[in-house]
């Protein structure tokens, strides 16, 4: 979604369709503002090392476009190439359209070999010891280039005349927006900068993969997404799909797609539909295009394609009927208040503190133009168990929570690891990788390699119950290869220090634990032992801090 090219230039962020900011009132926002700016005396952290007791799937931390250095330092599992230029990636070239992202350009990669950029890209998942996610364009269209492999623009100043803006390194490259900067202009030729692609074209380049890294069951590429939110080509590659794609027009072409790829690669797994977000799971691209057109009254595709129903319980239960094409679930989410942004006012870190729980509690309303409970995990797994497959895996392969550079996205990227643990989540890749300077990475870290030597977080998830998780959140697993409980305590208020007590359950009664800790120090450091005895371990943790008790068991 964020970022379509790789070419170095700076990529404009898209925003949600239609989003607003979250208003409150009066006395309403003032307590917003002052809630959870100031730490509770004291915690209670309720530990049950038996109570809630299911595998955490270490799947769930994913990266996307990441280094070899990255992903040895992230102890990351997953690496996905992804991106909004990946529905245009022709690889036979090893081109690709830049879309809305980049004045509509279809850019060369440096390389004319076919298919280097993917190639090196599952070169470089291997060497750091991750599995590649592969995106597969169903756009229907892919790049072509000029003379010299020279870039083409959709949206030519010398063909379709003067435009709100142009690419600073390209006068004749246009942004698509006529001079007034609000009138898209209609009826470009496609073939300008792009050649019409095919299943066939596209089985060439899976026998390409599969002959280069072997199939999926002897190290090759595992994964295959079915495109990048393609439900709003009609935004991200209006140059070449100016209409929102009709319901039956993506499961058709899902359908296509997959059995050409297991046709090649029978082990390898299908992923979709890649969706950018809330309005995506309920209608299709047509439908969301359709409606902002008509006041958000009329949706045509929902109410006779999909017979009422939402758009991916529809989906999944259209696959189902054709004999289970997907093999995992997967959508994109971003919150859409602003928290992806680099914002850290005090409205804005209360909220990002507080928006998380739209990934699983069903009773918080999201603050955003979205206005209802999102719960999305539960959500998902709830449409598998009732549309298609139970047991059908559920991935978020796109995400992100903003202030990278700061203590407080990296306190909300660490509750979104122990939230996807916690949840049952099956697998998930951030978008992208923060700077390995920033805390966000080392929040990463926290879970992954919080002591340089590949320690992590365990992996069987238990239950760690706080009394209010927007001021001070927890997560308990324990961990397999030692038997040691690891609890992660996630302070979130803004000022001041908080007193915990681990009450624990059903585990050691006493012992010495070793601590870990991140603060906006922004350097993970090992502090001094602590003991517990009598089954309570206490301690204080600073404002904003995530600290990793390790209890060996």
């Amino acid at each position: 979604m964020k970022e379509a090219a790789r070419s170095g230039r700076a990529i404009t962020r898209r925003r949600a369709p239609h989003a607003c900011g979250f208003v409150a009132h009066g006395a309403a926002l003032a307590l917003l503002l002052t809630a959870g700016a100031a730490a509770q005396a004291s915690v209670t952290i309720a530990i049950d090392a038996r109570a809630h007791r299911h595998p955490i799937d270490p799947l769930i931390y994913g990266v996307a476009w990441a280094s070899k250095a990255d992903l040895i330092a992230l102890n990351a599992p997953l690496n996905r190439m992804g991106g909004n230029a990946m529905s245009a990636y022709n690889w036979a070239l090893n081109a690709q359209n830049l879309g809305n992202d980049w004045y509509f350009e279809s850019y060369p990669q440096p390389s004319s070999t076919a298919g280097k950029e993917a190639d090196t890209f599952v070169a470089t998942s291997k060497s750091g010891g991750a599995q590649s996610m592969i995106t597969v364009p169903l756009l229907g269209w892919v790049a072509k280039l000029g003379q010299g492999r020279s870039l083409l623009p959709s949206f030519s100043v010398a063909k379709y005349g003067a435009q709100c803006g142009v690419d600073p390194y390209d006068s004749d490259a246009g942004n698509g927006l006529k001079r007034d900067c609000s009138t898209p202009i209609a009826g470009n030729d496609p073939t300008d900068s792009y050649v019409q692609d095919s299943v066939a074209k596209e089985q060439t380049w899976i026998a390409h993969l599969v002959q280069t890294w072997g199939n999926s069951a002897n190290g090759g590429v595992t994964y295959y997404l079915m495109d990048n939110e393609p439900s709003i080509w009609f935004s991200t590659h209006r140059d070449a799909h100016p209409t929102g794609p009709h319901a039956d027009e993506y499961r058709d072409k899902v359908l296509a797609e997959a059995a050409s790829i297991k046709a090649v690669d029978p082990g390898a797994l299908v992923v979709a539909p890649e969706e950018w977000g809330w309005e995506a799971y309920f209608y299709s691209g047509f439908d969301q295009q359709y409606a902002a057109a008509h006041g958000y009254t009329k949706f045509p595709d929902r109410n006779k394609q999909q017979h009422g129903m939402a758009y991916i319980p529809w989906l999944l239960s259209e696959w189902k009927a054709a004999g289970h094409p997907v093999d995992v679930l997967s959508v994109h989410f971003y919150p859409q208040g602003g928290e992806d942004s680099d914002d850290v006012s005090t409205q804005m870190q209360l909220l990002r503190n507080r928006s998380t729980r739209q990934l699983w509690d069903r009773n918080y309303v999201s603050e955003s133009w979205i206005g209802a409970p999102v719960y999305l995990i539960p959500r998902l797994k709830n449409w598998v168990q009732k549309d298609y497959y139970a047991g059908t895996p559920v991935a978020i392969t796109e995400y992100n929570w903003g202030a990278e550079n700061h203590i407080n996205g990296a306190t909300a990227q660490a509750d979104l690891y122990g939230i996807f643990g916690r949840e049952g989540l099956d697998m998930a890749t951030r978008w992208t990788v923060p700077a390995a300077s920033s805390p966000t990475y080392k929040a990463m870290q926290m879970y992954r390699n919080y002591d340089g030597a590949g320690s992590s977080f365990g992996d069987v998830s238990v239950s760690a119950a706080v009394p209010n998780p927007d001021d001070l959140s927890a997560f308990a697993a324990l961990r397999q290869r030692d038997g040691a409980l690891t609890v992660m305590v996630i302070g979130k208020v803004l000022n001041g220090d908080t007193a915990v007590t681990l009450a624990l359950a059903h585990a050691r009664a006493a012992g010495t634990a070793k601590v870990y800790r991140l603060t906006a120090s922004n350097t993970i450091q090992h502090l001094a032992d602590v003991g517990w005895s009598g089954g309570v371990l206490t301690d204080t943790v600073p404002a904003q801090s995530i600290t990793l008790y390790v209890l060996p068991q």
